[in-house]
This record gives structure tokens, sequence and C-alpha cells, in this order.
């Protein structure tokens, strides 16, 4: 019998469709189920990886909080993006992978009971990781406009009860690619000045927009610097999934905490990686606007050969959503049948929110299939389902 601490918690799907996806040796196999990437990281990286496979530095358990070097290097982002200055020993701690950060982040704001106010869908694994923390999470729906998502302010507002600690947000969102407009960011942020709330910010893929407009880092807006925590990674942006290098930046106080859980959790990060990300940051050309314009190219591709089907257009990251429900099938039916008859890989929602909303999509994932790779995709779909 499970711990109560994991009773709400059903995992993510992915996990269950990849190995399947792994079994099946198939070649023809689109692989849409996971976020992985087939774009390299910058060439720095991974030469700087290398080269510190054979220092001593790299090998230890210090500094606890990770390098100086990368530590400073974030802040000098983050001052970039927000405009204000960043003390790099007492306002950043370096994690083990982003999701690492979210958890610590989580476990250092959050008393049994307390609730988290979340998009639906959101990434189930943001949710899991608020109940794991004792949290309650407090689900917004997501609203197709023009066929776009758009935050349903409405019920943001009355998501708000006196149990509300921490507005969890991601922009570009993942599974549905929302970008937030500034009039989402301001009912976000007025709702966490209004109820002294924490805002943390998943920001694992905000450069990766679409929309040609400026990404916003919620730190940066009024009086939101001293209520904001940013958790980052080199995974999405830098292609570096495997490093497992993330950072969590924010006000001194909680800082300090969030560095207390990290080591009490995690200890330290990894020692051969943190080079690797911190010649990332520092690249002349980190490849984020090439890489962007290539997802978007596929992301066109997909939503141009199925604009008959009812998929909603992402204006950012990685992976865009079906509603297989208004076809007639649940997810995890139309799933099993791309699986079995067009060579496709995708995962359910299932878990990635309400199973009135979330729970009737599919994701598929662009980032890891060239165009060639999916220029028969709507084939495969009208084989898959008879459409």
């Amino acid at each position: 019998m499970s711990v109560s601490r994991l009773k709400d918690i059903p995992g993510i799907g992915v996990d269950k469709m990849g190995n399947a996806a792994d079994a099946s040796a198939n070649s023809e196999m689109l692989r849409l189920e996971n976020l992985d990437t087939d774009i390299p990281p910058p060439a720095e990286a991974i030469a700087a990886t290398k080269a510190s496979i054979g220092r001593d530095d790299a090998n230890s358990y210090l500094p606890f909080l990770g390098i100086n070097d990368l530590r400073k290097a974030v802040c000098k982002r983050m001052e970039t993006e927000t405009g204000s200055e960043y003390n790099w020993r007492r306002q950043c701690v370096i994690s083990a992978g982003g999701l690492s950060g979210i958890l610590n982040s989580l476990l250092a704001m959050l008393e049994p009971g307390d609730e988290v106010i979340i998009t639906d869908p959101a990434y189930a694994g943001l949710l899991n990781r608020i109940r794991l923390a004792g949290g309650i999470p407090k689900l917004v729906p997501l609203i197709v406009e023009n066929n776009v998502w758009r935050l349903d302010i409405e019920a943001l507002y009355k998501a708000v009860s006196n149990r509300t600690t921490v507005v969890l947000t991601m922009s570009p969102s993942m599974p549905s690619g929302i970008v937030h407009t500034r009039d989402e960011w301001n009912a976000i942020t007025d709702i966490v000045i209004k109820n002294n709330a924490w805002l943390l910010h998943d920001a694992a893929m905000q450069r990766l927009d679409f929309t040609n407009s400026n990404p916003i880092n919620p730190a940066g807006l009024p009086d939101m610097l001293d209520r904001t925590v940013i958790v980052g990674s080199v995974s999405k942006e830098y292609r570096m999934i495997g490093w497992r290098v993330g950072w969590v930046v924010g006000p001194p106080s909680i800082i300090q905490d969030i560095g207390l859980v990290s080591l009490t959790n995690v200890v330290c990060q990894v020692g051969i990686a943190m080079p690797g990300a911190y010649a990332a940051l520092t690249a002349k050309d980190d490849g984020v606007i090439a890489a962007t314009a290539e997802w978007k190219t596929r992301r066109d591709l997909i939503l141009d050969q199925c604009q008959d089907l009812p998929l909603v257009r992402p204006d950012g990251g990685w992976s865009l959503l079906i509603n297989t429900g208004a076809l007639g099938m649940s997810p995890g039916q139309a799933s099993k049948l791309c699986f079995e008859k067009g060579a496709i890989a995708a995962t359910p929602m299932t878990g990635w929110g309400d199973a009135s909303k979330a729970g009737q999509y599919l994701r598929f994932v662009f980032a890891n299939e060239p165009t060639d790779r999916l220029s028969d995709i709507r084939e495969r779909l009208r084989q898959s389902w008879n459409l």
C-alpha cells in the first residue's frame, strides 16, 4: 500500500508510452510522446562538459549551492530580463534540473493544505509536485479563443481563497503552449500582490516564443521583484536535457530556505554538467533563436496538414494539443489507435488537469521530429482514426 502522500499522484503517462515505443523497435514510429529534441546543444556547452570530466573541482560536492561562475551567469541573465540587480550569493541556488528547483521551492513555501493556483491543462509533473509538497492544486481553465489558448481571468479570480499561497505559472506553458498576454500577467500579479502570495514561475521555455513578442519575466513587472521566484534550466532552451542543471532565483529570505531544502534533498548538483551549463549561458550564440525558428516550422507544418482537426495552436514551447473528445474518442483510445495503426507515439493528457478539460486532449511533441518525418502526419492520423 502506498503512503498517503502518493495517493493522488498517478504518474505522467509519458514513461509508459515511451517504453512502448522503444519496445516496438519501429524506426518509422513518430516519437511525439516525450519532451526530447533532436536539435543539439551549443557547441561550447559540449566542449566544456567534456573538459570538466577530468577536473577535480567538477568531481566534488562543493560548493553545495552550485559553482560560482554559473550562479553569476544566471543572475546576469535575470538582470538583463528584469532590469533589477541580483546578488548571486544570496539570491541564486543551482538545482539538479528545473523540476528539482520547483519541488524544492514548493517545499520551502507550503504548509500542508496550502493552495497553489495553476492552469488546466498543466504539466502533470508540476501538479504532482504540488501534491508531494503537501499543497492542493487549484485548477484555472485555459479556454480556446480564435484557436489559441487564453487564460480564463474570471475563473482565476474565483480560484483565490484564504489558503492561496502560491501561483505557479509557466509561459510558454507545457503542454498547451500558451504565452501569457500582458493582461493575463496583470491579473496574475494582481492576485499575488493582493493575497500576499508567492509567484513561482517555471521559466524553462521562456524564450521559445513564436509570437514575435518580447518574452516577459514576471519578476520584472511592477511590485513583483520581492514576490517572485524564477526557476529555469538548460534543458529546453539550450537543448541540454541530460545535463540536469537548473536554477532558482528570488528574494534572499526564501532563497535561503530553498537552499536549505536543496541541501537536504539532493545535496548538490551534477558537478561535471555545471561547466557546460555556464558555457551555454555565456555562449556568443546559444542557438535559441535558430532552434525556436525550426520548432515553429514543425508546428506550422502540423497545423497546416491537420487544419480540419481540432488542434489548438500553441504560441510557444514544444508541444500542441488535439481535442480527441471532440472527435468522439477518449485520448487513451486515440493514442492506442495512433500507436497501432499510424505508428505515432503520443501521450494522453490524463492526469494533466481536470478530466473534463485536459482529459479531453492528446499531446503531440514536435520538438524531436524533423519536417520530413512529420510530412505524412495527416495520412497517419487518417489511417489511425478513419478521418
